[in-house]
């Protein structure tokens, strides 16, 4: 089965021999194929049948919340940490990312576009939140609490002096450029590194 596109990047981009945390990591897909070309690669999830799901794949997972447990972490446990479709469903994005660079250098973060053109048609024209191929449940149903868009985390990265080491672009499950990707990408990943 192959692996989400914004997973495969990172996959691609994590290199082997690596400690990765993949925090809120699902059924630990992800974890399989870091594993699967050589990272220590371990993750946390919030949801039970997900913890469950991981372990019967014979992943290293915890259950936990992002939001509180992360702090249970050393400073510098690993060379990567992974918060991928997460941000947005977190209490306080600004704090969980200062987490993610305190137990590891660098650190994944990919997220759906809330200023994506599709959505901001649908607000437009039909004036309610949108459900769409990349958020399909209606907003009352909907885990995400938080509407970030590229320019937004662009700024959050910006004012708390965090390094943007790449940025990747999906519209729908193809990568798309830089290019007026505040409203072109469905999707963002960045990876993100502490300042010198």
């Amino acid at each position: 089965m192959a692996l989400r596109p914004d997973l495969a990047i990172i996959a691609d981009a994590v290199p082997s021999a690596s400690r990765a945390l993949d925090v809120g990591c699902g059924d630990g897909e992800l974890i399989a194929a870091l594993r699967g070309k050589g990272v220590d690669a371990r993750g946390l999830e919030i949801d039970p049948a997900n913890v469950t799901a991981a372990i019967a794949r014979g992943q290293s997972v915890v259950q936990g919340d992002c939001n509180r447990d992360l702090a249970d972490y050393p400073d510098d446990a690993f060379d990567y940490a992974i918060l991928s479709q997460t941000l947005q469903t977190t209490e306080r994005p600004d704090l969980v990312v200062n987490e993610l660079l305190r137990i590891a250098p660098r650190a994944f973060v990919s997220f759906p576009n809330f200023a994506h053109w599709r959505i901001r048609l649908a607000l437009l024209w039909g004036g309610r939140m949108p459900v769409t191929r990349s958020i399909p449940i209606a907003w009352y149903e909907t885990p995400n609490i938080h509407h970030v868009t590229v320019s937004d985390f662009r700024d959050l990265v910006r004012d708390k002096g965090i390094r943007v080491e790449a940025v990747w672009y999906l519209s729908g499950d193809q990568p798309t450029s830089d290019a007026a990707a505040a409203w072109r990408a469905e999707h963002a990943i960045f990876l993100i590194g502490r300042t010198a």
